[in-house]
């Protein structure tokens, strides 16, 4: 097992462009993306052909299902970002063949992947599409976290929270440290929930690009710098996109 792992692209060109460049450095040739490719983000079809074209397995993330489903449990600026996704993507009868395969490619995105020890979700086990499992579940929702750590055998791996770090048995969350990279091991008894973070909209205060490059004995996250402001001005560009999700880019929230 030797993979990068990206997640959480919400249809962000400029992050996942840099991250495509620094996985080409590392000697990995194997890519997995646990979802959502397209929302909030300006450049959905760029994202899809991307990912398409690369990925081994992608997941069905949250924002990819509303695609095909009701978003009304969004906020108004997730739930308009979904609204001008499909808007941009949704074939028509005379749309190009190019245009019905991304919409069907999203559509038959699988909700998991197993691997060895290792299970891929977007969300959680119990929930791989919507679930969140957050750095603040073992002390504020204990009872949550252990019925999810119940719910699998392993290791887990998703995305969803855009806040990188890894879960152990005992329900702590260990952090990254904020450096270029950060390394943890994954021992080869117990159970573990690997949290890979955010390609194309950090919320853990860091404004870099994250992704993990996943070993059978340990993970690695990197943070990976891209031109935000030329995505921030993209968004602003486009009237049906929230300012706010371009300004939030800057402060990593």
């Amino acid at each position: 097992m030797k993979v990068a792992i990206i997640s959480d692209l919400h249809s962000n060109r400029e992050a996942l462009q840099a991250v495509f460049e620094h996985i080409s450095k590392q000697g990995v040739s194997r890519l997995f993306c646990l979802g959502d490719v397209v929302g909030y983000g300006p450049e959905p079809e760029f994202c899809v052909d991307l990912v398409r074209g690369h990925a081994e397995v992608c997941l069905m993330g949250n924002h990819d299902e509303a695609l095909f489903r009701d978003a009304s449990d969004f906020n108004p600026h997730a739930r308009g970002a979904v609204e001008y996704t499909r808007k941009r993507m949704l074939p028509h009868w005379y749309s190009s063949s190019e245009r019905k395969l991304r919409w069907r490619w999203l559509q038959d995105l699988p909700l998991s992947h197993r691997e060895g020890r290792f299970l891929f979700v977007h969300g959680s086990p119990r929930d791989p599409v919507r679930e969140y499992v957050l750095s603040t579940d073992g002390f504020l929702n204990p009872e949550k976290l252990r019925q999810i750590f119940d719910s699998f055998e392993g290791v887990a791996v998703g995305g969803h929270t855009h806040h990188p770090g890894m879960h152990d048995e005992s329900l702590v969350f260990h952090g990254t440290d904020g450096n270029e990279s950060t390394t943890m091991e994954i021992p080869a008894e117990g159970k573990f929930f690997i949290n890979v973070g955010s390609v194309g909209q950090p919320r853990d205060g860091d404004n870099r690009a994250c992704y993990a490059v996943l070993e059978d004995d340990s993970v690695t996250w990197h943070r990976v710098p891209y031109d935000f402001r030329a995505t921030m001005r993209k968004i602003f560009e486009q009237p049906e996109l929230s300012d706010l999700l371009g300004r939030r880019l800057e402060i990593g929230k």
